[in-house]
């Protein structure tokens, strides 16, 4: 099966702050991977990132705090799931549970994260 990256995008509090997720968001997303199982898919692994106030910016030889983009949403974290192919990669993240965002799919080039997990 062919590997995809979802990004995960959300709506930050002011001053680029992580926003507080509803209980039942939250437990949504602990119940993701098995979600994804029961519709002929895996999820590989995922993290969490933390809000883009912490972030800090390289391009060329200038370090910058902050995002490298500025926009309404940030990405909120990433994981990688195991689909039969795009349409089907796509089916399995708009399971992921968003409270004022949105995600990304994109196929891994070159990657193989299959035996990172058991």
């Amino acid at each position: 099966m062919a590997q995809y990256a979802i990004l995960i995008f959300e709506r930050e509090a002011e001053g680029g702050q992580a926003p507080e997720l509803p209980p039942e968001v939250l437990e949504a997303h602990g119940a993701l991977p098995g979600r994804i199982r029961e519709h002929g898919g895996k999820e590989l692994g995922g993290i969490a990132l933390e809000p883009s106030a912490t972030a800090t910016s390289i391009r060329g030889d200038l370090v910058t705090d902050g995002p490298f983009i500025e926009t309404k949403e940030a990405l909120a974290g990433v994981f990688v799931i195991e689909a039969r192919d795009l349409d089907h990669a796509i089916e399995l993240a708009r399971m992921t549970p968003i409270v004022s965002g949105g995600v990304e799919v994109r196929p891994l080039l070159g990657l193989d994260f299959s035996g990172l997990t058991s």
